[in-house]
């Protein structure tokens, strides 16, 4: 840490939702970063619920587990990836989690007496989270995301808490960064401003004053445009950035380091933007996820297929260990509920390598075990993670051990629950951040795969479960030849299982995507993308 007190850089959104503030955000970080600033991202999210753990993957995509056992916002593993920084349960905020705390204190009678009201209770609340990871005095610089678009009732109290904020701590100690989106009307071909500058109006009648705009646009802006826009927005010209698509995510602190947005954001912050940025290392990087020497098609095989966010922190662990592995690996997601004995072969039969993804629940859950079935008798590499190590557990425990009502006990009663109900779990009946999440330690058997790929035995990996492998059966899969190659140390809980008469046959009862970044791949997806390309290069 450079700084005494550290700087805060505001991200909000206008117009439309998923413009990529996270991205905005996650870059800005990576490019300060590279000017020698520490930096962290925090997520400030309207919605009610105290935490993201039991809401729908199909609306929010998947939940992010940080290494001290928040269920977070996807977004938190943007800001991970980009900035090879873990993040905390500090680092992710709902309304939900505000109004529980208030209503605690008010319990607990520390308002004494007093009404409590949005202003100031509500709003001094947001206004502590938001500067509670200052008191670590690791970093200069403390970027913090509102989540929704401005003008959103559940919005308001993040707003206002911002603007309060900003007076508080004085404009030359904030930044307040404005993400909107450019319509491009194909009827008339014309790029339309008016949307952002309604956006920015919302923004002042709640008393805030964006200092940087970033367009969000699918064709190139001219600067006529850009000056436009500065001009009804009261922001100054060289502040008007351009948010285009681009091949990868990746490329985005690049895109934006060309148009100056680190040294703005320096420049309005008031501190020194004296050297270049060091992205030596992310763009080589860059350069082989946009220019693979060779592809392969990996089947990812899970029940929330329809929205690709639901395995977000999977695909792009792919992105990272196809870099390394100098190849683009081209995800084929298949529906585990449409998987049956009779299409496997059609589905997965001329994949490199399948994946069976976590969930939660019985729905599917076959299609995944037939998917597991076929990567085993078929010598696929195949990788199983959380519910997909599970099934491979339950796969093993009918087709090889002969236990053919084997299951796991969260989805039927059965007298063989090769897959059972952890001991500290049978007495929650709350849903919310109740499973066992975070980084645990991990030890592995020397000689295993696993241990190959990390090139170490003592790991730690994050998880996010409830349920786990049955140690009354591991004498009867040892024997028969699938491995606990992976124990926690101190439970005796089976982390890893493996097929060493397989290529490649790997079940994880952890999540290795959740600390995979861009500067940092998963050394077990490293690992599974080269038995995927030696698989592909046999046949």
């Amino acid at each position: 840490m450079k700084l005494s007190k550290p700087k805060y850089i505001f991200v909000t959104g206008g117009v439309a939702s998923s413009l990529g503030k996270g991205i905005i955000s996650a870059s800005m970080a990576r490019l300060l970063q590279a000017r020698g600033y520490s930096v962290t991202i925090q997520k400030l999210d309207p919605y009610i619920n105290v935490d993201p753990g039991t809401l729908n993957p199909y609306e929010h995509g998947e939940c992010y587990v940080t290494e001290d056992g928040a269920e977070t916002d996807l977004d938190l593993g943007h800001y991970e990836r980009f900035t090879d920084h873990p993040t905390s349960k500090a680092n992710n905020v709902t309304t939900g989690r505000i109004y529980k705390s208030v209503i605690e204190k008010e319990r607990k009678g520390e308002y004494l007496g007093k009404t409590v009201q949005v202003v100031p209770h509500i709003t001094d609340e947001i206004k502590r989270r938001i500067q509670l990871l200052a008191q670590r005095k690791e970093y200069d610089i403390i970027i913090t995301e509102i989540g929704g678009t401005v003008g959103d009732i559940e919005s308001l109290p993040f707003i206002e808490s911002v603007r309060q904020l900003r007076y508080q701590l004085g404009y030359r100690n904030t930044a307040l960064v404005h993400l909107t989106l450019i319509p491009y009307m194909a009827a008339s071909g014309e790029l339309k401003t008016k949307p952002t500058q309604h956006s920015v109006k919302a923004l002042l009648e709640n008393g805030l004053q964006p200092d940087i705009l970033v367009l969000r646009t699918e064709h190139p802006l001219t600067l006529s445009l850009r000056r436009k826009v500065a001009l009804f927005c009261n922001v100054d010209p060289n502040a008007v950035m351009e948010s285009i698509d681009v091949p990868t995510i990746y490329e985005v602190p690049m895109k934006m380091h060309e148009q100056h947005l680190d040294e703005v954001v320096l420049h309005k912050l008031d501190l020194p933007a004296d050297s270049e940025p060091d992205m030596t290392a992310w763009c080589a990087l860059v350069d082989k996820i946009k220019h693979p020497k060779r592809k392969i098609e990996i089947a990812l095989v899970g029940k929330y297929t329809e929205l690709p966010d639901a395995y977000k922190s999977i695909s792009e662990s792919f992105v990272h260990a196809g870099a390394v592995n100098d190849c683009k690996v081209k995800l084929q997601y298949v529906n585990s509920e449409k998987l049956t004995d009779a299409n496997v072969a059609e589905l997965l039969g001329k994949k490199a390598a399948i994946l069976v993804a976590p969930g939660f629940g019985n729905r599917g859950i076959e299609g995944k075990i037939v998917a597991v079935r076929y990567a085993r008798e078929h010598n696929i590499p195949f990788l199983g993670i959380c519910l997909g190590m599970q099934c491979a557990v339950i796969e093993f425990a009918r087709n090889v051990l002969g236990i053919a009502d084997a299951n796991s006990s969260e989805m039927e009663a059965t007298p063989h629950p090769v897959i059972d109900l952890m001991e500290e779990q049978k007495g929650i009946t709350a849903k919310g951040g109740t499973m066992r999440l975070g980084a645990y330690p991990c030890r592995l058997r020397e000689g295993s795969k696993v241990a190959e790929a990390y090139g170490r035995l003592d790991i730690s990996e994050r998880h996010r479960h409830r349920y786990e492998f049955n140690n009354d059966f591991l004498a009867q899969f040892e024997a028969a030849g699938m491995q606990a190659v992976g124990i926690n140390p101190d439970t005796g809980l089976v982390e890893v299982v493996e097929i060493p008469s397989h290529p490649w046959f790997v079940g994880t009862q952890y999540h290795p995507e959740y600390s995979s970044t861009v500067l940092s791949p998963s050394p077990l997806f490293v690992a599974f993308v080269r038995a995927a390309l030696e698989n592909r290069k046999e046949k």
